[in-house]
């Protein structure tokens, strides 16, 4: 199987403890300052949105994490596979992203992201995000420290979708 060749076939599902071994390996890999095992288990036992898009055959393609509550929603972790990179993967995962953040009922979301991630923030910005504030020295570098943009997007109420239902 080529994983090149199923980029844009898979399903969306909630990420498990068994996926953590994968879902580590990529995030070593697309990321200088990766987070940890521990940081992923604490998000799943606080119940996150931890979501991953798989392949038919159970292969790993990209994995999200998002928080919601009180009317706000927070995307903490957007990745794709290095090599899977630029085939679409990161809107899709996006997209469903929003689609949970409108179930939780939230009214706005939110995330942070490097300036130097021009892919990143070209993503956020035909997604609908606008810069609204800077958090100076957020992020670890290699010389120091990034600051990060803070982005947001707000949403349509769910009661506005007719795909949901407030019953």
């Amino acid at each position: 199987m080529s994983a090149l060749r199923d980029a844009g076939a898979g399903r969306f599902r909630p990420m498990l403890h068994v996926d953590l071994k994968d879902v580590l390996a990529i995030e070593k890999r697309a990321y200088e300052f990766a987070w940890t095992e521990g940081i992923f288990r604490d998000c799943l036992r606080v119940g996150y949105q931890c979501r991953v898009l798989e392949t038919p055959h159970g292969f790993i393609q990209a994995y999200g994490v998002m928080s919601a509550a009180a009317g706000e929603a927070h995307v903490l972790n957007l990745c794709v596979r290095p090599e899977l990179q630029g085939c679409g993967l990161s809107r899709r995962l996006l997209d469903h992203l929003l689609e949970l953040a409108i179930d939780a009922r939230a009214q706005t979301v939110f995330l942070e992201v490097r300036p130097s991630n021009q892919r990143a923030l070209r993503l956020y910005a035909n997604a609908g995000f606008c810069e609204v504030g800077l958090r100076r020295g957020y992020y670890p570098a290699l010389k120091g420290r990034e600051d990060a943009l803070v982005l947001a997007k707000e949403l349509p109420e769910a009661a506005a979708s007719p795909k949901r239902s407030l019953a």
